[in-house]
């Protein structure tokens, strides 16, 4: 009786194995040609195993990877579509497209040799809108991103709140006035001007250049930001400033998580569910 359990248990896990597998949804490696760059953009696209057997529109994720990352970093290092999936599963957030999009160098800025952040805004939303079944609207798009990926979805949204229903900033390389002499912000060559680090360079990229307009514009897109209490950087205390300044604007619209962890994809990775269920909360189902 025992033997016959044993095998009855190994057969239940294996069919529910495949039955996981069958449900799974797909990433796909794409490219463009991006105007504003001049050269080809690649991307991640993880699409719900619905899609391909319907018609409905979905809510679209966009996910910024760190400095040196690439559009492998959220769905390998991260595993994303596992955590989706799972939080899918327990009907905690909705189904949605995930686009991972790869800018290594430049930390999703516009800098004297690319032009990302526009790109990103007037090339990759476009192209996506276009060539996949998305809910093309504000309430439509949601961008999260890690360490210089936070920073990026930051400036980003911060600019452009009209694109976004809602933000996740994990992480973010905020750092206000400057970053710390170890950060990779400092060797970038966005903040870089005659083989130095510019201070100026990277206020005029950073947040707090942005935020008074932000202000000015009315659209308020709800943030939900965290660091580790670890982090190696310091982010803890560069995250808490930046979300007390959108405190003082839009109080209800903006939480803080900080935790127990550092600045590594155990962070990331670990927090990005809380954060999706954050953002689920202002994203339209798919219809």
């Amino acid at each position: 009786m025992k033997k016959l359990l044993g095998l009855w248990c190994l057969v239940s896990a294996a069919l529910a194995l495949l039955s996981a597998s069958a449900l799974a949804g797909t990433v796909s490696k794409h490219s463009f040609y991006s105007p504003v760059l001049q050269r080809e953009m690649v991307y991640n696209l993880y699409v719900p195993d619905s899609y391909a057997a319907g018609s409905l529109r979905y809510p679209v994720m966009y996910m910024l990877h760190g400095n040196l990352g690439t559009e492998e970093s959220w769905i390998e290092a991260g595993n994303m579509p596992a955590t989706l999936e799972g939080l899918v599963a327990e009907g905690k957030v909705t189904e949605q497209l995930l686009v991972v999009p790869a800018d290594p160098k430049f930390w999703w800025a516009d800098g004297d040799e690319e032009s990302m952040l526009t790109a990103f805004v007037e090339d990759l939303i476009p192209h996506i809108d276009a060539n996949h079944r998305t809910l093309a609207e504000r309430s439509g798009r949601a961008i999260t991103g890690y360490s210089a990926g936070g920073f990026g979805t930051v400036n980003i949204v911060l600019q452009h709140p009209e694109l976004f229903a809602v933000a996740a900033p994990l992480s973010p390389a905020v750092y206000a006035p400057v970053p710390p002499s170890d950060s990779s912000a400092t060797r970038q060559d966005t903040f870089v001007s005659d083989g130095e680090f510019d201070a100026e360079r990277w206020e005029s990229r950073n947040w707090v250049s942005f935020i008074d307009d932000y202000k000015a514009r009315g659209i308020v897109v709800p943030f939900y930001i965290n660091s580790g209490d670890h982090d190696r950087f310091d982010i803890a205390y560069y995250a808490t400033v930046f979300y007390q300044a959108l405190r003082e604007y839009q109080p209800r619209r903006v939480e803080l998580r900080i935790f127990d962890g550092d600045h590594d994809f155990d962070a990331w990775g670990g927090s990005i569910g809380d954060a999706m269920q954050y953002m689920t909360a202002y994203l339209k189902s798919p219809q």
